[in-house]
C-alpha cells in the first residue's frame, strides 16, 4: 500500500454512552515486552494515532480509542492500550467493558451461551473478565476495578469565581477529585452538563496549581485529570445503594457514562466514610440515565492507605464495524502536526 495511504480496521462500541473505537488492524507491532511498555512507546513516538482518531475529521474528543496489541501474558487473550483526549490512562472501566465485548465479537474468545471468563492485559496489568452471553449477544460484562483508595479527605481550596470548595482525592486507576454536587446546587441532570463542565474545569485548574499527587507504589502518574461529581446516596435495598454521578475528563468533555474508575473512586469514598461494607453494591447513574454497578469486594492495607478491591459491571454495545482510510496528503491532518508520529506506527 502507498506509504501515504493507510487503512485502520476497527469496531465501534459504547458503554453507558461513552464511545470506544477498538482498533484491530492497520497498526505495526509496537516495541516493548509488556502492554505498558508498548503504551509508553506509542505515547512517545506515535501519539499521532491518538490525535488522528480523536479529532476531526475522524473523531471527536469525547471518544476513546483502544488499540489491540499482543499480550505479554500467556493467559491473556489480548492486550489493549487506552487512548483518550487527556492522554494514556493505564486503566479504564468503560474502555475495558467495550474492549471485552469487541474481542468476543471479533472471535478472539469463543462466544458461548452463559458466563464466559477470560483475561485481558491492560497497561495496569492483567484484568479478569466475565461476560454473560444471551442468545448470542453480550448482555453484560464484569471486570476488575483497580485497587482504589482515598488519598486525602475533605480538603478546602479557594477557587476563583466559585469561592471555597470542599473536595477529596481518590485513586482508582487515575487520580480523581471527588466533589459533592450539592455544594453547587447541582441535581446532576443533563440540562446542567455545560455548567458542570465549566465548574469542574475551574476546580481542577485550581487544584493543579496548588498541589500534585503521588501513588503509593507508582509514584508520579501526572497531574490530576478527573473530577467526579457525587450525587445523593439512596439505599435501594440492604447492601445496594444508588447515586447520580458525573465524571469530567477534559475542558468541555463530560463523560456520557459514570465511568468505571469514577465508580471505583466513589466506592473507596463510601468505605472511607463507613457507609458501605464488604459485599455491598453501588449503582452510579449518569446524566443520560445509563448505569454501572460497582461491588466492594475486600480491603487491604498498603502503606498508610486502606485500599479497596472492587469490580465493575455494565453493558457494552457494538455500534459499527468499519475501515478508516488515512491519506497523509489530506490537508485536514495539518492541524495535528504529528504526521511523522502517525506514519511511525501505521502499516
Amino acid at each position: 500500500m502507498n506509504s501515504k495511504f493507510h487503512k485502520i480496521g476497527l469496531i465501534d462500541t459504547h458503554a453507558g454512552g461513552d464511545v470506544s473505537r477498538i482498533v484491530f488492524s492497520g497498526v505495526k507491532n509496537l516495541p516493548g515486552k509488556t502492554v505498558r511498555e508498548k503504551m509508553e512507546y506509542l505515547q512517545k513516538h506515535g501519539d499521532g494515532l491518538r490525535k488522528t482518531l480523536l479529532f476531526e475529521p475522524y473523531g471527536v474528543p469525547e471518544m476513546s480509542i483502544d488499540l489491540i496489541v499482543p499480550s505479554s501474558q500467556r493467559e491473556a487473550v489480548a492486550g489493549y492500550i487506552i487512548m483518550e483526549v487527556m492522554g494514556y490512562p493505564i486503566y479504564s472501566g468503560s474502555n475495558t467493558l467495550c474492549t471485552a465485548t469487541a474481542v468476543i465479537e471479533k472471535g478472539l474468545v469463543a462466544k458461548k451461551e452463559g458466563i464466559i471468563s477470560f483475561k485481558l492485559e491492560s497497561p495496569a496489568g492483567l484484568v479478569d473478565i466475565e461476560a454473560n452471553i444471551v442468545n448470542g449477544i453480550v448482555e453484560s460484562v464484569t471486570c476488575q476495578g483497580l485497587p482504589s483508595y482515598i488519598h486525602s479527605y475533605k480538603q478546602i481550596i479557594e477557587v476563583p469565581n466559585l469561592g471555597e470548595v470542599t473536595y477529596s482525592i481518590a485513586y482508582s486507576g487515575g487520580f480523581y477529585v471527588l466533589v459533592e454536587a450539592s455544594q453547587f446546587g447541582f441535581k446532576l441532570n443533563k440540562s446542567e452538563e455545560e455548567e458542570l463542565s465549566k465548574t469542574a474545569y475551574m476546580i481542577i485548574e485550581a487544584i493543579r496549581k496548588k498541589e500534585s499527587f503521588k501513588h503509593y507504589s507508582l509514584g508520579d502518574v501526572g497531574p490530576v485529570p478527573f473530577l467526579h461529581f457525587m450525587g445523593d446516596l439512596t439505599k435501594k435495598e440492604e447492601g445496594f445503594y444508588s447515586s447520580p454521578s458525573t465524571t469530567y475528563v477534559h475542558p468541555r468533555v463530560i463523560c456520557r457514562s459514570t465511568t468505571g474508575t469514577g465508580t471505583s473512586a466513589r466506592l473507596a469514598y463510601l468505605y472511607y466514610e463507613n457507609k458501605i461494607k464488604q459485599g455491598d453494591k453501588l449503582e452510579t447513574i449518569s446524566l443520560r440515565d445509563t448505569k454501572f454497578i460497582g461491588v466492594f469486594e475486600s480491603v487491604e492495607k498498603q502503606k498508610n492507605y486502606n485500599v479497596i478491591n472492587n469490580k465493575i459491571s455494565g453493558k457494552s454495545y457494538i455500534i459499527g464495524k468499519q475501515d478508516i482510510y488515512i491519506n497523509c496528503d489530506d490537508s485536514m491532518l495539518n492541524h495535528l502536526d504529528t504526521l511523522n508520529e502517525l506514519t511511525n506506527v501505521l502499516e
